[in-house]
């Protein structure tokens, strides 16, 4: 087997720092960059659980602070100029409570898999068992369809982290986390941990009647951490009852494998992602 092509990679660390006096910070994002090809790409906390823990480690967080943060930042990278401008840019605009971390080097072969590991090993709480590894996050679950999706070979032909303010209201914050089309029809999935919050199904569901709305042709699935058990399990059977009746099937991660062996004919059939 050929040697894997090592890019070299710079990346910063976000950090969320409410007391410059006390010097005190928690971190809440990376922004992962690949100097030769100017090519940027950026993770922060989105789930509820993320905020609440910033909460708790600082009472008087300025969440609603937190919350513009990916719009400030994509509209800082939307302008010319390039990364190391973009970044000159940040530290004059960004508040004061919000910095970046030291640049720091690394070698990666692929840039989004790095991104979710640097995630997972500086921004998402430490865990401390295997079950938390597998089960904790939406974070969790698309580190692990990632993952899916590349050993499938249709991750070239996925949209990531699409916005759905077009098809509901301006300012939405949400984003889905996977977009495709094959055969003109326009497919979301999304991470939907059955664990967490059940109102993130609610919001799905909305979603989901909004984007249909729209569009004339559409599919939908949800990417579960566990398999459902609507009968022994009262949280389940309410996200499940949801769902089915939006047309929005569960698919596990133990069987998100076999979901992209059948969507992938179609994909690399197909001219877009």
């Amino acid at each position: 087997m050929p040697e894997p092509t090592l890019r070299p990679l710079t990346y910063h660390i976000v950090r969320y720092t409410p007391n410059l006096v006390r010097d005190e910070w928690v971190n809440i994002g990376v922004l992962l960059f690949d100097p030769s090809g100017g090519r940027v790409l950026r993770r922060l906390m989105d789930e509820p659980a993320d905020f609440a823990r910033v909460r708790r480690l600082h009472p008087g967080a300025d969440e609603a602070l937190l919350r513009r943060l990916p719009e400030e930042l994509e509209s800082q990278f939307a302008v010319n100029g390039g990364p190391q401008t973009a970044l000159a840019r940040l530290e004059q605009t960004l508040s004061n409570a919000v910095q970046l971390g030291p640049q720091k080097g690394l070698l990666a072969e692929d840039m989004d898999a790095e991104l979710d590991r640097l995630y997972r090993d500086h921004v998402e709480p430490p865990r401390y068992t295997r079950a938390f590894e597998d089960l904790a996050s939406r974070n969790a679950i698309r580190t692990r369809a990632n993952q899916v999706f590349r050993t499938a070979g249709i991750w070239p032909r996925l949209g990531r982290h699409v916005r759905v303010e077009e098809f509901t209201y301006a300012g939405d914050p949400l984003r889905i986390d996977y977009t495709y089309r094959r055969n003109g029809t326009r497919g979301f999935v999304q991470a939907l941990p059955l664990g967490r919050d059940p109102g993130q199904a609610k919001v799905l569901a909305f979603t989901a009647d909004a984007i249909r709305s729209k569009l004339p042709k559409t599919e939908f699935v949800a990417v579960s951490e566990v398999a459902p058990r609507p009968d022994g399990n009262a949280r389940h059977q309410f996200v499940v009852g949801l769902l089915q009746q939006r047309e929005i099937p569960v698919v596990p991660l133990t069987r998100l494998a076999e979901w992209a062996r059948q969507l992938a004919p179609g994909l690399l059939a197909s001219n877009g992602g």
